[in-house]
């Protein structure tokens, strides 16, 4: 039979959604000792997900591979009972020739040969008794039997009084043997049993030749061999049963453990409430959320001192079984929650308490509403471009019209300009719901702050207020969309022209190429009110606006277009007042 050692320094984890304080499975040491294999392994038995634990771990490993299969450890026991039985057995056969029970018997057909089977097979059965887990199971059960048979025979013919009551001892022996060893041992073991039972009638005859029936060998015979069929047809059905049952705990344990993860995973959060209010268990997401309450889940701290609300609400749910919607805030530091309750069995006064991140909600609720806006302007870019491309197509057969002034002409260029500019903004509509790549060129920023500046001013008349440029470099190359940084500049310097001015002021724009540890960014400057800080967490939000003639989407695709070419956008407050938007681009070469 083969053994393997088991790892040193394995691992030895309580399960549970995940501890509190983010405590670790702990690390057992090995001491060597060898296990026997077996088809089906029981893995160590666990308490149940929702038990009552002191630790819980953060990281249980999936196992599908479980431990030896205890059959074996009971078989085991079951052969040491039957090694005592043995001294047993030999002990009461001892007493039989050296004892008082002698003198009620017949003498002894050979003294000295009962008086040696006797204490040989005393030694052996003592020898047998330590041995265990040393020796192979079949080894040891096999050489057992052996050993009964034999001494069992010599003390039946050294003793015919006591004969027939060693051969009913022995029935047992045969019984147990056939019960632990297989098949095909036992059939080899019931062989030698009658061989022995004949060979013992034989030897008698041959010996003092008495008259001596020949039906009690044969009955006992019978009765080994069916005995042994019984017993080890019930052996096989009782390990085929164990297997099974192993087998069915280590299913429904890697079931436990499957369950236990996605519990521990769960993005919502997921609390244990027993029936006096205390909080007993809490996964990862729900510890996250309740902030520093979430530190003390472990001492079963009260729901209603740790978060009033939260537990006002379940004692509400629990009297009349509705729960409100609305959420609530269980830590400062934290977003709001949903919560939901429900109960963890029917007649159970324990209570799942599951809370919802409202900010998780919202995404989920814009990604959703940016999909159908995808589809939408994708739809929106196609019907525009089609009466774009015909005011484009006839302000260039205006231009080749000989009667047009010089002052006309000038306003068809800057339709015409503006016709290009728009069929750009459309294809980058489009590009941004296919979430199709940009494709960035070098741009000199200086060159193209100055640049803009002046075909911003040509096109859009800003009474009064001022756009202008500086930079303390000479040039600063970038990798960027032509194209798609023109549109990001535009909103930025129009939000600016906009809102970046204080009451009664005309506003100050300033387009500034810097450099900041050495790579480029091209910043947008107002000297407005500046942004409150409230607001600046959902200043890049979609549909997110402060005015009531805005759209919300500017901010947004200007960032989603930074993005889009390795960029990045941010607003920085300034020290002297007013605003900051910051294009951080990606660099090319050295600086300059």
């Amino acid at each position: 039979m083969r053994h393997r050692r088991k790892d040193v320094g394995s691992r030895e984890c309580t399960p549970g959604w995940g501890d509190a304080r983010g405590r670790y499975c702990r690390r057992s040491g090995g001491g060597g000792q060898k296990a026997t294999r077996s088809p089906v392994d029981r893995r160590r038995s666990r308490p149940p997900i929702l038990g009552r634990s002191a630790r819980w771990t953060r990281a249980v490993p999936l196992q599908t591979s479980v431990n030896p299969l205890h059959a074996d450890h009971v078989l085991y026991r079951e052969l040491r009972l039957f090694n005592l039985y043995r001294v047993l057995e030999a002990l009461l056969l001892v007493l039989v020739v050296f004892g008082p029970v002698a003198g009620t018997l017949e003498p002894p057909r050979h003294a000295l040969l009962a008086q040696a089977a006797v204490i040989a097979y005393l030694f052996v059965a003592l020898l047998a008794l330590p041995l265990g887990r040393r020796v192979e199971l079949r080894l040891l059960a096999g050489a057992g039997i052996a050993a009964d048979l034999f001494f069992g025979m010599l003390a039946m013919h050294a003793l015919p009084s006591a004969g027939t009551g060693i051969a009913l001892m022995l029935m047992f022996n045969v019984g147990a043997a056939a019960l632990l060893l297989p098949s095909r041992i036992v059939g080899t073991v019931v062989a030698i049993a009658v061989a022995a039972l004949i060979g013992e009638y034989a030897w008698s005859r041959l010996d003092e030749d008495i008259p001596r029936s020949m039906s009690e060998p044969v009955m006992f015979a019978i009765g080994y061999a069916a005995l042994a069929t019984v017993m080890h047809v019930l052996g096989r059905q009782m390990r085929e049963s164990y297997e099974l049952a192993a087998l069915r705990t280590t299913e429904n344990e890697h079931l436990a453990h499957v369950n236990e993860l996605i519990i521990r995973r769960l993005r919502t959060g997921v609390v244990l409430v027993d029936g006096s209010g205390r909080m007993k268990l809490a996964n990862e997401a729900a510890t996250a959320l309740l902030g520093e309450v979430g530190d003390e889940i472990h001492g079963y701290r009260e729901l209603t001192v740790a978060v009033p609300e939260l537990g006002r609400r379940l004692a509400q749910w629990r009297e009349t079984g509705v729960a409100s919607d609305d959420p609530i805030r269980v830590a400062s530091d934290q977003p709001d929650v949903i919560p939901r309750f429900a109960r963890l069995q029917a007649h159970s006064s324990q209570t799942l308490v599951f809370l919802d991140d409202t900010s998780l909600l919202s995404q989920r609720a814009e990604s959703i509403t940016l999909a159908t806006l995808g589809r939408f302007s994708a739809s929106l870019a196609h019907e525009i471009r089609n009466p774009l491309a015909a005011i484009s197509y006839a302000v260039q057969l205006l231009e080749e019209s000989d009667d047009i002034r010089p002052g006309d002409r000038r306003l068809l260029e800057i339709i015409h300009q503006h016709c290009l500019r728009m069929n750009g903004i459309v294809e980058n509509v489009l590009g941004l719901a296919r979430r199709e790549p940009a494709k960035p060129e070098l741009v000199e920023l200086v060159a193209f702050a100055q640049a803009f500046v002046e075909d911003y001013l040509a096109s859009h008349p800003i009474e009064g207020d001022m756009l202008a440029t500086t930079s303390a470099l000479r040039d600063r190359p970038a990798l960027f969309d032509p194209r798609q940084l023109h549109q990001v500049v535009t909103v930025l310097v129009h939000n600016a022209l906009t809102y970046g001015r204080m009451p009664g002021q005309p506003a100050r724009v300033t387009l500034r190429v810097a450099d900041e540890n050495g790579q480029p960014v091209l910043d947008v400057l107002d000297r407005g009110p500046g942004i409150p800080e409230a607001v600046r967490a959902r200043l890049f939000r979609p549909f997110f606006t402060t005015s009531s003639h805005g759209t919300g989407l500017g901010l947004y695709i200007a960032r989603e277009l930074c993005h889009a070419n390795q960029a990045s956008l941010d607003y920085l407050p300034t020290g002297g007042g007013g605003g900051c938007f910051r294009i951080r681009l990606s660099v090319l070469g050295p600086s300059g």
